[in-house]
């Protein structure tokens, strides 16, 4: 059964950091693509970064480049997001995204979210 769980949201200060991580597993298929995405109140589901399977690639939002940064442990099977310099309005829920694809089709999974919180 493919699971996918983030972690590592909560309440920070503007200027603040934190640390998210997705655990993968249950994956049979080839995960060519992962991602973060968010949603805040109201707003509709944006992506935040991704990163290539081979963890080569990376591709970030406008809004983060330079503040974000998207890594991948394959042994742990965990991507990471490193969040600094953090802003009130990157207050939203935080989803893993993982693109996947085998013999019998492509799949799309995502997790169930974690909360981040950026006071001003």
């Amino acid at each position: 059964q493919v699971q996918l769980v983030e972690s590592g949201g909560g309440l920070v200060q503007a200027g603040g950091s934190l640390k998210l991580s997705c655990a993968a597993s249950g994956f049979t298929s080839n995960m060519y693509l992962i991602g973060w995405y968010r949603q805040a109140p109201g707003k509709q589901r944006e992506l935040v970064a991704t990163i290539s399977g081979s963890g080569i690639a990376t591709n970030y939002a406008d809004s983060v480049k330079g503040r974000f940064t998207i890594a991948r442990d394959s042994a742990k099977n965990t991507v990471y997001l490193q969040m600094s310099s953090l802003k009130p309005e990157d207050t939203a829920v935080y989803y893993c995204n993982v693109k996947s694809v085998s013999l019998t089709g492509r799949y799309d999974n995502w997790g169930q979210g974690t909360q981040v919180t950026v006071s001003s």
